[in-house]
């Protein structure tokens, strides 16, 4: 088995019209497989990572040693270096996850022909705070500014499911209060339906509502996580039930998952969270 097997990790294409320097986009992809791999590495693990022979790769990582982007183990191995942790620590600090999901909703909605919409937690719940409508727009009431329910919504429900209990706590409570004893279709109690559905959430890494809170209309949410794995926002997705595919890894499902995982990575998570 080869412990070095890791996901691929494209480097950004550059347009052809615009000259690069070759040396340094061949030494990237030695820094790229030092952050993927959570171990340090020998030189020639390294190099069969990176695709090149150790005789190659020893000049790039001798100038990498020499400015601190990498340094070495009392084995010789290589790992990421002070440098490589100030760039990151700074362009952490200057990341906007709104921004980040802002620059591929645009598409989503498009590709998909669903409104796509981005929501945070505010002071009175999750918060929609960007919303792009594709061609044919979903007329129903929902702009940014819009406070989703915890209990009834995808975004509220991927919010219950993945925010600290204490954050959402006050908030829950007070919607559970006021449903008071209702039932649902079961005739289970309104916090019974809530358990299982935040279960659900947890399971597939995505929330669903069907026909909720607006009827024939279904969503998805999926999450978006930071470098340290705490839930930044959610990507939401909805439209008519009757064209909607609300399946798990149906045509909407997979982009969405797709999208929320480019913009986790892009503000340093490194591997999305594990189901449940």
């Amino acid at each position: 088995m080869d412990t070095l097997a890791t996901p691929r990790l494209e480097l950004p294409i550059m347009e052809k019209s615009r000259r690069g320097i070759q040396s340094i986009e061949i030494g990237s992809a030695l820094l790229l497989q030092l952050a993927l791999h959570v171990r340090p590495l020998a030189l020639k693990d390294l190099a069969k990572a990176s695709g090149m022979t150790a005789g190659k790769a020893h000049p790039y990582m001798v100038s990498f040693l020499k400015v601190g982007f990498v340094t070495q183990t009392e084995a010789g191995h290589y790992e990421l270096g002070p440098l490589a942790l100030q760039l990151g620590l700074t362009r952490l600090q200057r990341m906007d996850p709104v921004k980040e999901a802002s620059q591929l909703i645009e598409a989503l909605a498009n590709d998909s022909g669903q409104s796509i919409a981005v929501a945070v937690w505010g002071n009175l719940g999750p918060t929609i705070v960007r919303l792009e409508e594709p061609i044919e727009p979903l007329h129903v009431n929902l702009r940014t500014g819009t406070v989703m329910s915890l209990t009834n919504t995808a975004t509220g429900r991927l919010f219950a499911a993945y925010m600290p209990p204490k954050v959402v706590e006050r908030i829950l409570n007070d919607e559970l209060q006021r449903l008071g004893t209702r039932k649902d279709a079961k005739g289970e109690p309104a916090h019974a339906e809530l358990d299982a559905a935040l279960a659900e959430t947890r399971k597939h890494g995505l929330s669903r509502s069907l026909g909720q809170p607006i009827p024939g209309i279904d969503a998805l949410c999926a999450p978006v996580f930071d470098s340290a794995g705490h839930l930044v926002l959610g990507i939401l997705a909805m439209g008519p039930s009757a064209s909607f595919d609300s399946s798990w890894d149906g045509s909407v499902a997979t982009p969405l998952r797709q999208c929320a995982l480019q913009v986790s990575q892009r503000i340093g998570r490194t591997a999305p969270p594990a189901p449940g």
